[in-house]
């Protein structure tokens, strides 16, 4: 069984992310960057999908410039097989990356794609759903638990009113929750293995695919800084500031 695990390069969790002076974007000039925490947690559950046995080849995907080959790097070194670029500069969409992971399916012929829930930096939470729909293929996403067996997987998630179990048909689309497991560390020795390891590039024409943008970016704002509290003497006076001053009730 064959598993893609779509992989994003993005601003590193811990990295302060600054607005550029022109309001057209967010500034990433000299900004560490890293392999998107959701796409860790994919590649993590197809790791152990492999180690029990169940899967035979895991391929790491990432759409985007030259440097996203260091992500896939990271990825092999976590023990993705093989690894694929599909190199462009253009600021591509949630759409357009879809319509390029269909592209790679097809030819690829996998059983099963898991990919991150959502990316930390456009925080849009639409490509396994839209990649589904191009492929026909049932999706289950948000997943806390997966198993699978017998040529189906059951995909646990968490919905408001507790947990939700579906049980797919293979092939199959799984987006991942925070609470699925926890990543490992990537070691020096699978740093080096790493290299060995193929990476094949593409460009999206080669595909057969438009990445041109559908959305405009207008304007990129700081969010408002928050004012400092204050203390009150008793509930009456809170009460009043809530109605008079904030205007909530």
């Amino acid at each position: 069984m064959k598993v893609l695990v779509p992989v994003k390069r993005v601003v590193d969790y811990n990295v302060k992310v600054r607005v550029k002076s022109d309001n057209t974007g967010v500034d990433i000039a000299n900004v560490k960057m890293s392999m998107n925490p959701f796409d860790e947690i994919a590649l993590e559950e197809a790791m152990r999908l492999k180690e029990s046995g169940k899967v035979t080849e895991v391929v790491a995907i990432s759409c985007g410039v030259t440097q996203c080959q260091e992500t896939l790097r990271t990825a092999m070194a976590i023990g993705a097989d093989r690894a694929i670029l599909v190199e462009t500069e253009s600021d591509i969409q949630p759409l357009a990356v879809a319509k390029l992971l269909k592209a790679l399916a097809d030819k690829e012929q996998p059983q099963l794609i898991i990919l991150g829930k959502q990316a930390i930096d456009d925080d849009c939470n639409q490509t396994g759903q839209m990649l589904a729909a191009l492929l026909g293929w049932p999706q289950a996403t948000f997943a806390s638990k997966v198993v699978l067996e017998d040529g189906k997987v059951t995909v646990t998630r968490e919905v408001d009113g507790g947990l939700e179990t579906l049980a797919l048909t293979l092939p199959a689309i799984i987006t991942t929750d925070l609470r699925l497991n926890e990543p490992r560390y990537v070691t020096l020795p699978n740093i080096m293995k790493a290299k060995k390891k193929p990476l094949d590039t593409v460009k999206p024409a080669d595909l057969g695919v438009d990445v041109s943008s559908r959305l405009k970016t207008l304007k990129v704002v700081e969010p408002a800084k928050r004012s400092a509290g204050i203390m009150v003497p008793d509930v009456a006076t809170l009460v009043a500031k809530l109605r008079n001053e904030a205007k909530v009730i």
